[in-house]
Parts: C-alpha cells; sequence; structure tokens
C-alpha cells in the first residue's frame, strides 16, 4: 500500500483534491491521505466546499490560520513536519500554488519523500506576484511534475527540468467542473438571487494588485458602475476585498444593479458562473472554468499563467485598458451568437485518473524515489 498526503489548504485547492479522491477507489494500491493545512478555515472558505464536493474527512488539520506569507508558510511547514514525524507517507502531493502548496513540498523534499507536484509549470513571469514565487520554488524541487497544458512543458523545459519528469495529463480543476456542473446546473442559482439566465455578469476580484491600492479599486469600481447600467452585476465578494471596498467612498453610490454577495460555495458559484452573459475576475481558477464551459472572461490583469485560455479559450487580458473592456463589453451585449471554441486538450474529465495511474506506473517502476 502506497500512504500519500494530498494536501489541501486553501479554497481553490479543495475542487483539485475533489477530483483526485473522487477517482482514488480505481487505484486500490494507493491511499490517498487528505491533509488540510488550515490556511482558508471558515464556513465560507473551506467547510462548504467539504460538503459540496464529497471530500473525505482530513486526516489531521494543521490549523494555520492567516498571518503574513512569511508567518504562515513557517506555521504550515512547521506542523507538517511534526505531523510527518509519526506518520510518514511514502509520498506527497501538492496542488496548485499557494504557500501551503510550497511549504509542504519544502518539508517533504528535505525528509526525502517524493513529492508530486499537480498543476506544475504555469508562470505569469510576474514575481510580485506570491503565487509565481510559490510555482518556481515547488516545480524546483518537485519528483512528479503534472502539468494542465502546453505552455507548462515549455517553462519547465526551458527552467532545466528532465522531460521525464514532466506529464502533460490535463485539468483536475475541470475534472471536477465537469463532474458537479448537473446538480449546479439544477440550483439556478441566478433564480433565487432575482436574475435572469444569460443577462448578468459574474465578478470576483481579490489579487493584491487590485484590492490593496485604494485608487486601483476606485477606478474598477467605475467600470463596474459602467457595466451595471449594461447588465446586472452579481459580485462575489473576498473577505479581503470587502473591507477594502466598503472604506472606499465611491462604494456608497453603487446601483442597485450591483448585488455584492458573500463568497460562495462551490455548486452555488458554478451554478452563476455557467449561466452568466459573462465573467470579470482576476481568479486564475474562473479563467480556466469560463474557457470550458464557453463563458466570455474578462479577466482584470496585466498577464496570466494560463496562456491556453487566451489562444484556445474565452479568456481576455484587460490590463487597466478599459476603452477595450467597454468595447468588449458592448460587443458582447450587443450580440446574441454564442461563440463556438474547441475543447483544450485533455480538459477533458479525465486528468485525475490518469495522474494517479502515473504515479502507481511511477512507483512500480521506482522512479519516483526522492535522492
Amino acid at each position: 500500500m502506497i500512504k500519500v498526503d494530498l494536501i489541501a489548504g486553501a479554497r481553490p485547492n479543495f475542487m483539485k483534491a475533489a477530483a483526485l479522491c473522487a477517482v482514488a477507489p480505481q487505484f486500490p494500491e494507493l491511499t490517498l491521505r487528505l491533509v488540510h493545512t488550515g490556511q482558508h478555515y471558515s464556513e465560507g472558505m473551506s467547510d462548504v466546499f467539504f460538503k459540496e464536493l464529497g471530500l473525505p474527512e482530513p486526516i489531521t488539520h494543521l490549523g494555520s490560520g492567516s498571518g503574513t506569507h512569511a508567518a504562515q508558510t513557517a506555521l504550515v511547514m512547521e506542523r507538517y513536519g511534526t505531523w510527518i514525524q509519526g506518520n510518514r507517507p511514502d509520498m506527497c502531493m501538492v496542488v496548485g500554488d499557494v504557500n501551503s502548496t510550497v511549504a509542504c513540498a519544502l518539508v517533504a523534499v528535505k525528509e526525502h519523500i517524493p513529492v508530486a507536484h499537480v498543476e506544475a509549470g504555469l508562470r505569469s513571469f510576474d514575481r510580485q506576484m506570491p503565487e509565481e514565487i510559490n510555482r518556481l520554488v515547488t516545480d524546483a524541487i518537485a519528483d512528479m511534475l503534472f502539468v494542465t497544458e502546453e505552455s507548462g512543458v515549455e517553462n519547465l523545459l526551458r527552467e532545466g527540468r528532465d522531460r521525464e519528469a514532466i506529464f502533460l495529463e490535463g485539468n483536475v480543476m475541470i475534472d471536477t467542473l465537469f463532474r458537479m456542473l448537473p446538480r449546479a446546473r439544477q440550483l439556478r442559482t441566478w433564480s433565487t438571487l432575482g436574475l435572469q439566465p444569460k443577462a448578468y455578469a459574474f465578478l470576483t476580484l481579490h489579487r493584491p494588485s487590485n484590492v490593496d491600492d485604494p485608487r486601483t479599486l476606485a477606478e474598477i469600481c467605475e467600470q463596474i458602475q459602467w457595466l451595471a447600467e449594461r447588465l446586472p452585476v452579481l459580485f462575489a465578494v473576498h473577505p479581503r476585498t470587502r473591507a477594502r471596498l466598503d472604506a472606499l467612498p465611491i462604494r456608497a453610490s453603487f446601483p442597485e444593479s450591483v448585488r455584492l454577495v458573500d463568497p460562495l460555495g462551490y455548486l452555488d458559484s458554478l451554478s452563476l458562473v455557467a449561466d452568466s452573459r459573462c465573467v470579470v475576475t482576476d481568479s486564475g481558477g474562473l479563467q480556466e472554468e469560463t474557457s470550458a464551459l464557453g463563458i466570455p472572461c474578462f479577466t482584470l490583469r496585466a498577464n496570466t499563467e494560463r496562456p491556453i485560455t487566451l489562444t484556445s479559450g474565452t479568456n481576455t487580458l484587460i490590463a487597466g485598458d478599459w476603452q477595450k473592456f467597454r468595447m468588449l463589453i458592448s460587443q458582447l451585449v450587443d450580440s446574441k451568437d454564442k461563440s463556438e471554441h474547441e475543447p483544450i486538450p485533455f480538459w477533458d474529465g479525465h486528468a485525475a485518473e490518469r495522474i494517479l495511474a502515473q504515479c502507481m506506473a511511477n512507483w512500480t517502476r521506482g522512479q519516483v524515489v526522492h535522492s
């Protein structure tokens, strides 16, 4: 029996971990042990995802909580290090790019435990983003690198990683999306919020570059007001964003067509995205989900670590070009046609199966023993 610690600590991790847990029974030689680091710990940011996604109870909860990047990373490292002293896994599988990802990978590699990174190779080439540092460090030390798109393979090869350690297996986020989409559509969450399908914009904001500078956030709010004159806007507000938003004078002038709601569970969020006219966001995961669903996505960033959503998906980078934003929104509102997109390679709902099968194959050949 191969014991694999599957690390999940923040909201985007849970959807990725859920895909792997869902197919784990197909691999009886593997035991996935879900380790919850506690990076996100509230009902709205953690517990609801376990209920909705059918995630198993964590084998341990490290309770790291919030804090600075340094404090949070250090606490996860300390507590995961203590955990594995009495509960050593055969492999540590980390997902995504949050602080928990790099923290547990560092602990495992120093204990000579093989590390598998799911969603490896993504690069924004913007080292101002904390996630970019986490990606670079994790990919430098991981033994198996599971990639979602071809650009990830190219990035890792350019950084000197061995081709035999890189596996293009697809996107586990999309596995979970396809598995949960029928249930999400049945919810018709838009109806409970007084909206009409394909007649509203879904908005999220959480990145420091957008919400921490009052001038930048105020500028975005002006565009939200403009958008709300053309489409009702449903704004799912991240806790850190709400505090900064409420401090702005412009917040008081939001029209009634801008609806602010607390963070949503996965099913409600997916229901709203799937039936929206468009999504406006700075989220990496939503860039992927909208591309899989064929929903236009306007990303309020100057870069993306997921370039396939630009070339083969429905994503457009705005990068503060509000003239471009208004032109594209106006075209979208006036258009009745739904643009067609070819499916993105390997985003077929079976990435998790391929990943676990590859882990088994490599383990059997003795190719994932960390040196």
